[in-house]
This record gives structure tokens, C-alpha cells and sequence, in this order.
């Protein structure tokens, strides 16, 4: 009988054990994969960015993103710091993104380990779990490697981004007999597909842009950065901020396109200045004049659908004409048929309802239960933003058991 079991070992999961190892409770991780924290692995482009000293309820998303708030206030950006701080990872701060100094995702998960070891944590790895039984006074955890019993239960089992790291989405059928419901789950921090004809032969394209969201023709929500376009369509930190939106309007039928601005930083007297200059270029082709202000193959596809000939030159067309291709470079529009799937994002929009926990994390169904994390409906954009929803969580989770 141990006081604390905790299903998953990823990033809450963790957290969660250690804060409730250092409470002098007798934990378990049960983790279904080979190793524990395989997704921090994966984190901040294989670099961990573990959290932002920008926090507030304007970075995070779900059906009560204030929940967060109390959370962020007991194990905030400051704490997180000070915890990494004391398990040897020192930070490195770049506008306002924290990472370890290593810049290694892999030493905060080595560090990670060496703590549960050094708190006597027991760890059950490769344990695909069954069910979990509520007993007289505790709990019976049923996984393919036998029976296991505690007086507490922390879920932490992720939600169902990135399969390939362990979130497959098995947490909620956990908890779906327990009493609990899950918001409809949809992919969130991914790509977005673009409906045909997409032009594959922009793939491999970067470029720094301004994208907005419109919904049935509505804009609602705009975002500035790199983008990435590839063969199936649009990716890139800018496309992932508002991916979720995307994706959930998608899973309710609703028309979804991005208009993207190749020349984001161009101001109206920029405008006036390309149109004073054109007669100055009249012996460019129109491709050539364009090739100057974004890449080669987009200034191509513009002339295409303006139906411009490559050989046409800048002099033979008139001024508007010109100017009209140089306005499409700022209005680019890619109608979106779906976002990349689960196994492609990096977490996962809904979950379980926030009004489903009190502030101390602890369902208002089963005593003694926990739950934490991304299983939650509460997911953060780019930035750090998500493990510090982990780590707040956990520790939060960890802490109530032993009180």
C-alpha cells in the first residue's frame, strides 16, 4: 500500500511524485512507456524551453482559462526556476523564454530521474494500465503488470498529442467511469492542411509574415512570426498559436482560411515608394520585381494567377496592374481542410471540464483522486507555457495528497 500512486510519468507526473516524495509520502510511478519524461525529450526543438516569465490567463487556452491563475500564483514562473535551480539546472533567460543553460532537453529529464532516485520514488515502467478501482479507503490500479494499491491517485497521463511520446488519450477512459466527462478533444500547437490546389513546390519556404484566422469569413485572431509552407500546407509557431482555433472550428463544419502578409513589415508610405519606383524597374519582369520583396517561387505563383506571363516585363503593364500583384503578396489566402492529426501536434485542445477539479486539483467525484496536466482542459500556446502548466499542476496535486 503506498500513499501516493502516479499514472504517467511525464512532466506532471514528475513533479507531481517528487512534491509529494518531499512531503515524506511513499509514491509510485506507473508509466506505460519504456522511460519516463520521453515527451520533454521532444520540448523547445529537443532544448526544453520549461517556462515564461510572461505568464497570464491571455496564454492559455480552454473553457476556463482563469483556473489557471491560482495555480501560476502557488507554482509560478519564479518557483519553477528556483525548483530546476535545486535539482541542478541552472537557467538561460532569452526574451522572457527560460531554458536550461545546457540548452538540453535531456539534462532536465536527467535531472528529473536523479531526483525521484534521490526521493526513493519507486518507478513501474512499460505497465499498460487497465482500470483503476475504487476500494474502501483507497485505491486498486490494474495494469498488465499486476495489481497495485494506494490511498491516493494522481492522473497524469497527458492528454493525446504526440502519441509516439505516451499522451495516446488512455487517462480519459480512466476517468470516464468515474463520473468524469471530456470536452471534445482536437488537435492544438500543429499544422494546418491547406484544401487543393496547394502549390507543393513552395515547400521548404520560411518566411517572417503576419497570418490572420477567419472563421465563416470572420477574422479572430491574428499572429506574427515565421512561417513554414510544406507540401500539405502551413506550419510554423504563428500557425501553431492559433491551430486549435482552427481545428475546432473545423470539427464543428464552420469554413476556416488564412490570409497570410508576405511584406508584414510594410507601412502605407512603403506602398507609395514601390509605386514611385516602378517606372524606375521597367525593365524587370514582373517576377523579378517581386522576386525583391519575397521569395522567387511566391512571386511566381502571383504572376500565374494574375495570369501574367513570366517574360512580361514591369514597363509593358500598367502601374495598377503591377501594384495589384504586389497587394496579392499581402493577402495571400490558403483555405484550410483540416489540422495535422493528434499523432502530428504537440498537445491537444480539451479534455477534462476545470469544473471538474477544485483548486487543489482533486476531483469533485472521487476523493482522493487527482488530476493534472494536459488531461485537463487547459493547453498553453508556444513558449513554455505548457510544461509550466505541468510542473504548477503537478506540484499543486503532489503537495494536497499529504495534507
Amino acid at each position: 500500500m503506498y500513499d501516493v500512486i502516479v499514472i504517467g510519468g511525464g512532466a506532471a507526473g514528475m513533479m507531481a511524485a517528487i512534491a509529494a516524495a518531499r512531503e515524506k509520502a511513499s509514491v509510485l510511478i506507473l508509466e506505460h512507456m519504456e522511460l519516463c519524461g520521453k515527451k520533454i525529450l521532444s520540448t523547445g526543438n529537443g532544448r526544453c524551453n520549461y517556462t515564461n516569465k510572461m505568464q497570464g490567463i491571455e496564454y492559455y487556452r480552454g473553457d476556463d482559462p482563469a483556473f489557471v491563475l491560482p495555480a501560476l500564483e502557488q507554482f509560478g514562473c519564479e518557483q519553477t526556476i528556483r525548483f530546476f535551480q535545486s535539482i541542478g539546472i541552472e537557467p538561460k533567460e532569452k526574451n522572457g523564454y527560460v531554458y536550461p543553460r545546457s540548452m538540453q532537453a535531456a539534462s532536465v529529464r536527467e535531472a528529473l530521474l536523479l531526483e525521484l532516485r534521490r526521493q526513493r520514488v519507486k518507478i513501474e515502467l512499460g505497465c499498460g494500465i487497465r482500470q483503476i478501482l475504487p476500494k474502501k479507503g483507497s485505491y486498486e490500479i490494474c495494469t498488465k503488470n499486476g495489481n497495485f494499491h494506494a490511498k491516493t491517485c494522481i492522473l497524469a497521463t497527458g492528454g493525446k498529442g504526440a502519441k509516439h511520446t505516451g499522451s495516446d488519450g488512455s487517462g480519459f477512459l480512466y476517468l470516464e467511469p468515474l463520473s468524469h466527462h471530456v470536452i471534445d478533444l482536437v488537435p492544438a500547437l500543429t499544422g494546418l492542411q491547406a484544401k487543393p490546389p496547394f502549390p507543393k513546390n513552395l515547400a521548404g519556404i520560411r518566411a517572417e509574415v503576419s497570418i490572420r484566422l477567419y472563421i465563416n469569413g470572420a477574422e479572430t485572431t491574428r499572429e506574427r512570426g515565421e512561417l513554414q509552407l510544406t507540401d500539405y500546407g502551413i506550419s510554423g509557431i504563428p500557425v501553431f498559436q492559433f491551430s486549435r482555433i482552427a481545428a475546432r472550428a473545423l470539427s464543428e463544419q464552420r469554413q476556416c482560411q488564412v490570409k497570410i502578409d508576405f511584406l508584414p513589415f510594410f507601412q502605407q508610405g512603403d506602398m507609395e515608394k514601390i509605386k514611385e519606383s516602378i517606372s524606375k524597374v521597367a525593365y524587370k519582369t514582373v517576377e523579378e520585381f517581386l522576386s525583391g520583396m519575397a521569395h522567387k517561387k511566391i512571386a511566381s505563383l502571383i504572376c500565374k494567377q494574375a495570369q501574367i506571363k513570366p517574360d512580361v516585363r514591369v514597363g509593358e503593364l500598367p502601374a495598377k496592374k503591377v501594384m495589384s500583384c504586389v497587394e496579392a503578396l499581402r493577402k495571400f489566402t490558403v483555405t484550410v481542410k483540416a489540422a495535422n492529426p493528434f499523432e502530428n501536434a504537440q498537445v491537444c485542445s480539451g479534455g477534462i471540464p476545470l469544473k471538474e477539479v477544485t483548486d487543489q486539483l482533486e476531483s469533485i467525484y472521487c476523493k482522493n483522486i487527482y488530476i493534472t496536466g494536459e488531461i485537463l482542459d487547459c493547453d498553453g500556446i508556444c513558449g513554455g507555457y505548457n510544461l509550466q502548466w505541468a510542473w504548477a499542476t503537478g506540484v499543486l496535486a503532489g503537495r494536497a495528497t499529504v495534507q
